[in-house]
């Protein structure tokens, strides 16, 4: 397409925004309201991705060595744990180390707990950590009948609820904004569908002399491009300036929180870019499939 016809195309589109002024604004409102809501879901489903992940990736399995257990039958505990396929890495941590780590995290109340030192009570420990968090289970269960161990944790129902309600909350969120995109395309793609009906005669005049399908659905196009452009701005504005805010606040408020929420560059601008792209996705869709059926002439 040269350069004088894609602006030709350009401004009929700018013109059909004006004619139908009242619609086109109904339109760009709707696209608003619904870009905010994805804009706000999205922002919620990425930072609770991210969360998951963090919180995914401290899941590990303690094995307790037993305490009979000599040096070369704790060495071949290790090998055998780092051959298991799913594991990423396996750490020891003495009863020793164990031990100042309770006493640390207990504060002053720790000091009651020095007169362990002489006679430590606690078990050496293999800390496992896995490829994938959801092979968690599986590793554990299959480590609990190796020679050497005395018992496993990995805090079996913490972990199943967090894998599920991890998938649940991804699944409704997907599902949220696809349910606001549809009903997007659908409202464009009815307030374009008014205007070319006001011109359906024109457009079989055009048809008529000559004029082909691209050359006519252009401009409506065009159209649909600037409604979703339009009614993405206020949404990138609310959402930008909202999670500033919103991680300042945190951040100051609550300095010590054991989650990290996604820095505010340049996560606001990747946000920005996929409500364009969206914005700009569901008002050619829109516009696209409004005219469709008029060209058949």
């Amino acid at each position: 397409m040269k350069f004088k016809t894609f602006g030709r195309h350009g401004k009929e589109g700018v013109k059909n925004l004006a004619r139908n002024r009242w619609m086109s604004i109904a339109s760009i409102s709707a696209v608003t309201v619904t870009l905010l809501l994805v804009g706000v879901f999205a922002t919620l489903l990425l930072n609770l991705n991210d969360i998951g992940t963090q919180i995914e990736e401290d899941v590990e399995v303690r094995v307790f060595i037993d305490r009979t257990t000599d040096q070369q039958g704790q060495e071949e505990l290790e090998e055998k744990l780092g051959n298991i396929a799913p594991v990423s890495s396996v750490e020891f941590q003495s009863k020793e180390e164990g031990l100042n780590q309770l006493i640390d995290s207990m504060g002053d109340e720790g000091e009651v707990f020095q007169s362990l030192k002489d006679e430590n009570p606690l078990n050496d420990v293999f800390i496992v950590k896995t490829k994938d968090p959801e092979d968690t289970i599986q590793v554990a269960q299959s480590i609990e009948d190796f020679e050497h161990v005395e018992k496993v944790e990995y805090a079996k129902e913490t972990v199943e609820r967090l894998f599920n309600v991890m998938d649940m909350a991804r699944n409704v969120g997907l599902a949220i904004i696809a349910g606001l995109l549809f009903t997007a395309m659908f409202l464009i793609a009815n307030t374009i569908r008014i205007t070319i009906v006001a011109r359906r005669r024109e457009i079989e005049i055009m048809k008529m002399v000559g004029a082909t399908n691209w050359f006519i659905r252009w401009p409506f196009l065009f159209e649909g491009i600037l409604i979703g452009i339009l009614g993405a701005i206020i949404p990138i504005g609310l959402v930008v300036f909202g999670y500033d805010y919103l991680y300042t606040e945190i951040t100051t408020r609550y300095p010590t929180l054991f989650i990290d929420l996604l820095p505010v560059y340049p996560f606001v601008f990747e946000v920005s870019g996929i409500l364009i792209l969206m914005g700009v996705i569901i008002g050619l869709w829109g516009s696209f499939t409004s005219i469709r059926k008029y060209l058949k002439v």
